[in-house]
């Protein structure tokens, strides 16, 4: 068994225009001072990193890491979730997501759809430059329209879905292959990748493919009602990144899992700061912990209440108590009677 590695802080929610949090060297540091030991990065904003620069140059990628471990952090992956948000986009949501781009590709889905593939890529080899094995990403979504089935589905229609996005992140996927990196999904609501058939679709169309791994996120199962342990039993050979983060569903009867279209105060699930919600993080850590899971514990806050500061600061010491020490060896080990294969027999009855 692996010890998992942590805590460290998934810094996108906490960047801002006043420093610390307006560029790496500070940011690292604030991180560092809470008690984090590593930090995710997200790779949009050029004040933190040049994904381009840092694909394309070793040197560049080696400052970076300088940068942050001088700080007393390291960087644990990548985050390429809003870039992986534009590789498929439902012309519905075209505007809304126009803002993930540059000015320069807005307006322009397909412009827009190819800038997104080459920033993935540029994102693989990024991270192999870095010396890390993992990246976070979103499959984007050509099907959430449709996820209830009223009008009812033209027949055929969720088939052709899933194969248009095998066809878009098959090459992605190849590019992370070569880089020795996986590209982790986070199933998550809005995604076509939101739980695991969908998951399990998505690995049918790129033929199972090695990279097409998951990040695991229980808060986004607690919304959907479903069960968060269990799904660790189910995919854990393919999670290999973790956002500890925590959510709440009260449902009353006036409301359930579509929140009545209310702002996030008001929903029946919600997301919370650590220990502020419902998941069980001692199972989780369990399970992940049973099943050898051998990357980071990342804070991603996220909170309808708590001051983001706050939610940080009770995050590292969160996570560090949940960190499970393996043994090295059995708790009954004391009892042991040694190896005596003509015992054994005898135990048996076979003498």
């Amino acid at each position: 068994m692996n010890t998992i590695k942590g805590p460290a802080v998934f810094i996108a929610q906490f960047v801002q225009d006043q420093a610390p949090f307006n560029n790496l060297k500070d940011i690292s540091k604030w991180a560092a001072d809470l008690g984090y030991k590593g930090i995710q990065i997200p790779t949009h904003d050029p004040r933190f990193i040049d994904l381009q620069k840092a694909a394309e140059s070793k040197t560049y990628a080696d400052e970076i890491n300088g940068i942050v471990r001088e700080s007393g952090v390291q960087i644990t992956e990548l985050s390429t979730h809003l870039q992986g948000q534009l590789v498929a986009v439902h012309p519905a949501y075209d505007t809304l997501f126009d803002g993930f781009a540059p000015e320069a590709y807005r307006n322009n889905p397909k412009a827009r759809q190819e800038w997104a593939v080459q920033q993935l890529k540029y994102a693989a080899k990024a991270s192999q430059n870095l010396g890390l094995n993992a990246c976070a990403t979103f499959s984007g979504a050509l099907l959430w329209p449709y996820v209830y089935p009223w009008p009812q589905r033209a027949a055929g229609l969720v088939e052709t879905g899933f194969q248009e996005l095998g066809k878009r992140w098959t090459p992605i996927l190849d590019v992370y292959q070569d880089c020795g990196v996986d590209l982790c999904y986070e199933t998550h609501a809005g995604e076509d990748i939101h739980d695991g058939i969908t998951y399990e679709m998505f690995l049918d169309e790129v033929n199972q493919h090695p990279s097409a791994c998951l990040l695991y996120d229980p808060s986004h199962f607690i919304l959907q009602a479903l069960d968060y342990l269990e799904f660790i039993d189910i995919y854990h050979e393919r999670i290999r990144m973790f956002h500890v983060k925590d959510a709440e569903f009260n449902p009353s009867g006036r409301q359930g899992v579509y929140g009545g279209y209310q702002g996030w105060v008001n929903r029946a699930g919600r997301f919370r700061s650590l220990g502020d919600g419902q998941v069980d993080f001692n199972g989780v850590f369990s399970r992940l912990t049973q099943y050898d899971y051998k990357g980071w514990a990342v804070l991603e806050w996220e909170c309808a209440l708590k001051h983001p500061e706050d939610g940080a600061r009770e995050g590292a010491p969160f996570i560090q108590d949940h960190i499970i020490r393996v043994t090295e060896r059995a708790f009954d080990d004391f009892a042991a009677s040694g190896i005596d294969q003509s015992m054994n027999k005898n135990i048996l009855g076979l003498s």
